[in-house]
């Protein structure tokens, strides 16, 4: 499979991403709600070697959102793009609707759901995840799955 071209609204900013990509979430963080202005964000999480900026270097700002966490945006018209974290080092976090085609893994799971906007619901039968580390298993409500 060739590479995943995408880019910001303006198109200042390109990128490729070679697969094969890591995974596909959706984020329900209320500061990726923030950032994207949207009820929850898809990411394709990539490992960093396999994403390469192609143009808009000197558009690409970048933002400390919070202690070791870096957001992405173009500077010219603003498209949130990149997450970058310690927590993920060696990956780059691709906002998902930044690549325009199709990419070699649909969305697998909804991650921090439990930090969920409180009007949002879903139910595409995609697994929720939420809890301190936002990955842990949820029940089909939301809510905290019972201990061993």
């Amino acid at each position: 499979m060739e590479a995943f071209p995408g880019s910001c609204l303006c198109g200042a900013v390109r990128f490729e991403v070679d697969p094969p990509t890591l995974w596909c979430a959706h984020c329900h963080c209320s500061m990726c709600r923030r950032a994207h202005g949207a009820p929850y964000v898809t990411f394709v999480g990539v490992d960093a070697s396999r994403f390469r900026l192609v143009a808009g270097q000197d558009r690409l700002v970048r933002y400390a959102s919070s202690a070791g966490a870096t957001r992405s945006f173009c500077g010219a018209c603003g498209s949130t793009l990149l997450f970058e974290g310690e927590r993920w080092a060696g990956e780059v976090h691709v906002a998902r609707a930044a690549i325009p085609g199709p990419i070699d893994r649909e969305p697998e799971a909804h991650a921090w759901y439990s930090d969920r906007a409180p009007w949002v619901h879903v139910a595409d039968g995609l697994p929720l995840r939420g809890g301190p580390s936002g990955t842990e298993p949820l029940g089909p409500g939301g809510e905290p799955l019972p201990g061993p």
